[in-house]
């Protein structure tokens, strides 16, 4: 299986992490995340923004997050893919909320579920879709 690294201009990462994109650029600066330059750009790599998403999940600053009601379709990361020879549990960060899904393992190998890629979870009744945007 190919795996690529998925990057992410300021502007993406701030629409995953619901802050501006001067937000992003101050943590950037700050060290408190970690981005490089790519063809004059400022790109977050995929996986750092995924381990980034997650270790904030477990603490919102919005204490409204908690609250608001999520609509079907919901943006995000992939923080975290664990999978055996039959099914694999796909967790994204969307937002403020934290989306896990089960499905094949090989589902998740076709879409390049891994930390750092983007996904869409659409949420139907019980069960959770994911695809890639």
């Amino acid at each position: 299986m190919l795996c690529v690294v998925d990057t992410y201009r300021v502007s993406e990462a701030a629409e995953l992490l619901g802050v501006s994109d001067d937000t992003v650029r101050r943590w950037i600066d700050a060290g408190r995340l970690p981005a490089r330059r790519d063809g004059g750009r400022t790109v977050v790599d995929g996986p750092e923004l995924a381990a980034y998403l997650a270790a904030e999940a477990d603490t919102p600053t919005d204490p409204r997050a908690r609250s608001v009601s999520a609509r079907n379709r919901l943006p995000g990361i992939v923080t975290r893919v664990v999978a055996d020879t039959v099914m694999a549990q796909v967790e994204i960060q969307c937002g403020p909320y934290r989306v896990v899904s089960l499905m094949s393992a090989e589902a998740a190998a076709e879409l390049g579920l891994a930390p750092g890629a983007r996904a869409v979870a659409s949420v139907k009744s019980t069960s959770v879709v994911v695809e890639r945007p």
